[in-house]
């Protein structure tokens, strides 16, 4: 989990081959407003339950904003610039987490530091990305369960803050990975989690966090990468930019209040 530096070449993210489509940035319910009126300094590139979750019972405050990019066409063209040797799982989410995070800072009013994220499930050497449709996410199914896979996330953090409040100008990420057990699902119990809608549209086909929770065994590594945000991943990036975690805590997380969610 070692921070690495941006590439040379960065993709633009205002490059019509990467597009960004409209996106309403949100703090909780709110939109997104200006710095000045105390907005939360982490920005998070991500329209993920997940990822806004882990954060939120973390007590680090943030403000959102998603953006859309044509993924498959960013991985097609870092495959053909790397030629036969391809890339790895682990730099494909890296790579992804980087044109989010440069998308989202390009689109924000400036003065955040903004966190890019992306997931994919590796098993045996195959990325199994969102399934997308009922039929290839119960073909998943069928073909993960009673088998391990691992889960890469990749992060990429950009410090956009000013220099007078003590911005770095920074750009650096890594990939935090975990091993993952699936239970033997039966034939019912697949066809019945595909009807609920829940794996067509994340990483893997699944979430741990909801309806698919039962379906996993076991977890070796940072369970939060499960969800696509490793919190310890995170405080080591933040630190590269001379930021500690507990700075983000919200004042309620940061007087002892009870983080909702969390057994008392």
């Amino acid at each position: 989990m070692t921070a690495v530096p941006s590439p040379a070449d960065p993709a633009d993210p205002a490059d019509p081959a990467h597009p960004v489509d409209p996106v309403d940035p949100v703090v909780g319910d709110e939109e997104l407003t200006d710095l000045e009126g105390g907005e939360p300094l982490l920005l998070l590139a991500s329209a993920s339950a997940g990822r806004r979750s882990t954060l939120a019972r973390a007590g680090i405050e943030h403000v959102t904003l998603p953006v859309d990019l044509d993924e498959e066409a960013i991985l097609a063209a870092a495959r053909a610039a790397a030629g036969g040797e391809g890339i790895s799982a682990a730099d494909a989410v890296l790579l992804l987490a980087r044109e989010k995070a440069q998308a989202a800072t390009a689109r924000s009013d400036g003065g955040h530091v903004v966190l890019g994220g992306d997931s994919m499930l590796e098993v045996d050497g195959e990325l199994v990305g969102k399934p997308l449709t009922a039929e290839r996410a119960v073909e998943r199914w069928h073909a993960m369960r009673g088998r391990t896979g691992v889960l890469h996330s990749g992060h990429w953090l950009i410090d956009d803050r000013d220099e007078a409040d003590g911005g770095t100008g920074a750009t650096l990420g890594a990939t935090a990975s975990c091993e993952l057990h699936f239970a033997q699902l039966s034939d019912e119990e697949i066809d019945a989690y595909v009807e609920t809608g829940e794996p067509l549209g994340v990483a893997g086909g699944f979430t741990i966090d909801g309806l698919a929770g039962p379906f996993i065994t076991s977890i070796q590594g940072d369970p939060h990468a499960v969800v696509g945000l490793s919190l310890p991943l995170l405080r080591t990036l933040l630190a590269e930019i001379g930021i500690g975690v507990h700075e983000l805590w919200s004042d309620d997380a940061a007087a002892g209040a009870a983080t909702p969610g969390v057994p008392g």
